[in-house]
């Protein structure tokens, strides 16, 4: 691999939801960059593929972990287990999307529980992980923690352009990603001094097969393109995991096409 690729050195990085529509992109963007991409994710087959795509064009470069981002213990042998075959571990990217089958209903058919269990799930799992590595990171004297937020977490929903079609803004969803950016700060906050950075993204929407109509409502608040690729987020998580971010902390990135102005 040519030096100028190696900006992650080597770096052991943890995603969770490794296997999801982001999460392979930023594993395969730590791997491309010189670093080793653990894709954890609860989907254990799901996983490995992804661990395995990757590794055939970086050798060596990902391997794959079952984490339940909910379960302290779960996270606990995924820090024990990395560390054992590794010997370190640098970072880890905040980046599972867990729910309950009822998430995404209009505000008024949502529940009091399914609320809450979202709540738990999402933001819940968020903080222990940042908890779980936090303390690792301390013990070891530095770590990089980057969590995924949303620009539903820094705005009021545009409630119009889901008109016609099945979708919203779910209520839950606002609620755990706006928590997010300010965890992100409170974490920063809480470990300055440790040599640990913790800073957060916030995309725009992400393309996943949403209805034309739906699309053409988005973009119209867009700058140039629009909604985004899964790959568009790459250099920004890049930029956070590398020396060239070494004295950013406590801040939410917008990666939106200038979307949310």
């Amino acid at each position: 691999m040519k030096e100028e690729c190696k900006l992650l050195n080597n770096q052991v990085i943890v995603i969770t939801g490794g296997a999801g529509l982001l999460g392979r992109q930023f594993c395969s963007v730590v791997a491309e960059h010189g670093g080793i991409a653990v894709v954890a994710d609860c989907n254990a087959a799901a996983a490995a593929r992804v661990a395995e795509e990757i590794a055939a064009k970086h050798s060596g470069r990902a391997v794959a972990k079952v984490l339940d981002i909910t379960n302290k213990a779960s996270i606990s042998q995924l820090i024990e287990t990395i560390h054992h075959e590794h010997g370190r571990i640098d970072a880890v990217v905040n980046n599972a999307y867990p729910r309950n089958p009822n998430f995404g209903h209009k505000l008024e058919d949502v529940t009091y529980d399914d609320f809450c269990e979202n709540l738990n799930l999402h933001l819940g799992g968020y903080f222990l992980v940042a908890q779980q590595f936090g303390l690792l990171f301390r013990e070891h004297a530095g770590g990089n923690i980057i969590n995924m937020a949303s620009i539903y977490g820094i705005m009021a929903p545009r409630f119009d352009i889901y008109a016609n079609t099945t979708m919203t803004m779910p209520v839950e969803y606002a609620a755990i990603k706006s928590a997010i950016v300010h965890l992100t700060k409170y974490f920063a906050q809480y470990f300055k001094g440790n040599n640990i950075r913790v800073n957060c993204l916030s995309p725009g929407g992400i393309l996943d097969g949403q209805p034309s109509e739906f699309l053409a409502r988005y973009n119209n608040f867009a700058a140039s393109k629009g909604m985004l690729d899964a790959n568009d987020l790459q250099g920004a998580l890049l930029f956070l995991l590398s020396d060239m971010s070494k004295f950013i902390n406590g801040q939410n990135i917008v990666i939106d096409d200038g979307w949310s102005l």
